[in-house]
């Protein structure tokens, strides 16, 4: 037969309604109380019915994760792994569960995310990506759901969200690489439709603009967040008349697709390509050369996604007056971008 709330208050010489408040983390329950009750919890093998919980509660101890549409792209890439390390961790520490959700185009992610909220699956949603127009966010504005988007929305500036500043972080990863003479720069864009892609060309384009250097469109290229969209950006490049003697690459695994299709027609690096990516997975100090990266703090993004989301639902707080976070970021400097062009 299965333990019940009142075993465990029996067996603790306490009331059921008292074990009710210690499930609850009642702030009137003193710590000595709540560490006799959970003991015995554990001595009897308790678990508390969350079903029956969260009909009481109106709240379900559990939030959504809403993944990229490209399942490649996110099982390829250690970005979106310890984005989602960091959620997951400290949804864990306050007591909640993590779903995940995802969708082959957008009308599949909506009725993802609607079915799990109107179904009281969930209480709340993080989103691990920005895009320019993105019916999910119209969705759950419209209904009032409570959601954090890791990234920035020009359609709702005041949504709660978490970010890096990155017109400034690919603004300073350029500037960097002007320092070294470096006049001929190309970049090496995500896609078109992702906030992150605009913000970090801005950047670049800025950097440019402020230093009075030149900026050719055959010198950005778009592409996904994959190894294969550097391999053939590098293609692209290396064919142009007047090439980059420098590049800024959306992500580290982009870089990765570069460094091998160098490697393959023995180019060096940073001899003969200087390279400038993002994001600074653990691989990219390892690759050969190591591998200069902006640091935006992965792990911070998801943590504090899923800590102000847990806030607002517990809370009850409307979403639309919170401030926008922002994780600092901080570039560092490997072997790949150590050669200076001047004489």
């Amino acid at each position: 037969m299965a333990v019940t709330i009142k075993d465990v208050a029996r067996k603790a010489g306490v009331s059921p309604s008292t074990v009710s408040r210690v499930l609850s983390n009642h702030p009137r329950i003193s710590t000595e109380t709540s560490q006799k009750v959970r003991a015995i919890m554990e001595q009897l093998g308790y678990h508390p019915n969350i079903m029956a919980k969260s009909l009481v509660s109106k709240t379900t101890n559990s939030i959504c994760i809403m993944l990229p549409k490209s399942a490649e792209e996110l099982f390829s890439n250690y970005f979106f792994m310890e984005l989602i390390r960091g959620i997951v961790t400290q949804a864990s520490r306050l007591g909640y569960d993590v779903l995940i959700s995802s969708g082959a185009n957008e009308k599949e992610e909506v009725e993802g995310v609607s079915r799990l909220l109107n179904g009281r699956r969930v209480d709340g949603v993080i989103l691990l990506y920005s895009r320019t127009d993105d019916p999910v966010i119209d969705f759950l504005e419209e209904h009032g759901h409570p959601f954090v988007l890791i990234g920035r929305s020009d359609k709702y500036p005041d949504i709660l969200s978490v970010d890096t500043d990155n017109v400034q972080a690919s603004y300073d990863a350029t500037k960097h690489l002007i320092s070294l003479g470096h006049e001929r720069i190309g970049f090496v864009s995500g896609p078109p439709e992702l906030v992150v892609s605009k913000d970090r060309l801005k950047g670049y384009m800025k950097a440019l603009a402020d230093a009075g250097l030149e900026s050719r469109p055959e010198w950005i290229v778009e592409g996904e967040f994959l190894q294969e969209s550097g391999y053939r950006a590098m293609s692209f490049f290396m064919n142009l008349p007047n090439r980059p003697t420098a590049l800024v690459l959306i992500d580290d695994v982009v870089a990765f697709g570069i460094l091998r299709g160098l490697h393959e027609l023995n180019y060096k690096v940073p001899e003969d390509l200087c390279l400038v990516s993002f994001n600074n997975i653990p691989l990219s100090e390892l690759s050969t050369p190591p591998l200069s990266s902006v640091d935006i703090g992965i792990y911070n993004l998801g943590y504090t996604a899923s800590q102000i989301l847990i806030q607002s639902i517990k809370n009850n707080q409307d979403a639309s007056y919170q401030k926008r976070q922002i994780i600092p970021h901080r570039l560092m400097i490997r072997e790949s971008s150590i050669h200076s062009v001047r004489p």
